[in-house]
Formats: structure tokens, C-alpha cells, sequence
């Protein structure tokens, strides 16, 4: 279990924490921990999610285990650091679906004394690094990484198969889009994905093949 820092009073600077893992894997929960044990030791603290995520509440960060805490959605990683001023731990979830502009945003804070908790998808949906949370895990000094049970072999789940008919990079859902899955078990299913692509491809161009005429 991640153990908080012991802020030295010498020291000026704040540090940023980023947690990862793939859906389903515990990343909003952990997030929401931290931030209550802040507040318990009595911090001024202040949480922060994309404005495009309203999946289970406008105003609330809430994990998949329906745990929660009040939050301000924002259009933009621009639009933190005005309303982050004065605080002493800042939150951040679903970190992936803000722009580039977050890793800036997410290093002035610490800079200026601010603990910084991130939590994200560190991968898409294709398995490939998802918007700007490699940098933020460059930048970070700790990083944790969270693994959900993969649906299909019971081993860790690293990815986040989608099973909606979407190519879009954003699409938010549950358990009726996406899966965890393992290294093995994602292969696979991306494998006869491509494979039914290719069928799908093939009858499709059999139908509009023209008819061959003697005229």
C-alpha cells in the first residue's frame, strides 16, 4: 500500500503521485483514499475531473465500488491552476482525457508546494499509451500501477478491451463497453477482432461487386 510523504519544512516544493492501471482495476478508489486521509489530517484539499466525464455524477469523482468525493469538473487543465490556489493536496482523476496542457499544469503545482495526485488509463483501448499520462508518469515521483482481474483467465488485467463497436478514442462506459483483460486474453481478442474485420471486409466487397455483363 502507497505510504504518504512526510513533507520536510525545509523543503518548498510539492511532489506529484500518478496512479494507473487499466478499467476496473481500483485507480479512481485509491485516488479517493488518499484524498480522504488528507482531509481527515485536516489539508485543504481540491479535486479536480474533465467536464466530459458525467458518467455516474456531474459533480462527484465516484469509483466503480460507488465510493465518492465532491469534485469540480473543468472544461480544460488550464482552468486548475486559478482554482487550486491555496491548496495543499490536488486531485486529479480520468487524467487521460485532458490535453497535453496537464502535465504543465500538474509540475507548476508541485513546484509551488502542492502535493499532486493523478489518477489514470495509462493505455487506450488499442493498448497503446493513452494522451499525456507517459509524461506524467515521466515527471512523477511515485507511480503506482493498479491491476484489475481479467474476465476471461482470472490472472492480472492490464487492459481495457472494448467491446462497444466504437473506434472513437473517448468513449465512456462500464462493464457493458469495456473488460479487463490479461496480456494473453487482450491478444486473443484483438486477434479475432481482426480477424472478423477481414470477414466483414471481404462480404462486403462481394456484395458491391458489380455482376459481370455480356452486353
Amino acid at each position: 500500500m502507497f505510504l504518504e510523504n512526510t513533507v520536510n519544512p525545509k523543503e518548498q516544493f510539492g511532489w506529484i503521485e500518478v496512479i494507473c492501471g487499466s478499467m476496473f482495476s481500483g485507480k479512481t478508489e485509491e485516488l479517493i483514499r488518499r484524498l480522504k486521509r488528507a482531509q481527515f489530517a485536516k489539508q485543504k484539499v481540491e479535486i479536480f475531473k474533465p467536464a466530459v466525464d458525467v458518467r455516474y455524477d456531474e459533480g462527484m469523482v465516484v469509483s466503480h465500488d460507488a465510493n465518492e468525493i465532491r469534485s469540480t469538473p473543468v472544461p480544460a487543465a488550464a482552468n486548475i491552476p486559478i482554482l487550486a490556489d491555496g491548496c495543499d493536496v490536488v486531485g486529479i482523476d480520468e487524467a487521460q482525457f485532458f490535453d497535453d496542457e496537464i502535465v504543465r499544469v500538474c509540475n507548476d503545482l508541485a513546484n509551488k508546494g502542492i502535493r499532486v495526485i493523478v489518477a489514470g488509463l495509462d493505455m487506450d483501448f488499442k493498448g497503446n499509451p493513452f494522451g499525456p499520462m507517459p509524461n506524467l508518469m515521466a515527471t512523477a515521483e511515485y507511480v503506482t500501477k493498479v491491476h484489475a482481474i481479467c474476465t476471461r483467465t482470472g490472472n492480472l488485467a492490464q487492459y481495457s478491451y472494448r467491446k462497444a463497436q466504437s473506434d472513437a478514442l473517448v468513449l465512456l462506459g462500464e462493464v457493458d463497453e469495456y473488460e479487463p483483460l490479461s496480456r494473453a486474453a487482450f491478444y486473443k481478442a484483438m486477434s479475432m477482432d481482426k480477424i472478423r474485420g477481414m470477414k466483414v471486409t471481404d462480404a462486403v466487397e462481394l456484395t458491391e461487386k458489380p455482376k459481370n455483363s455480356n452486353a
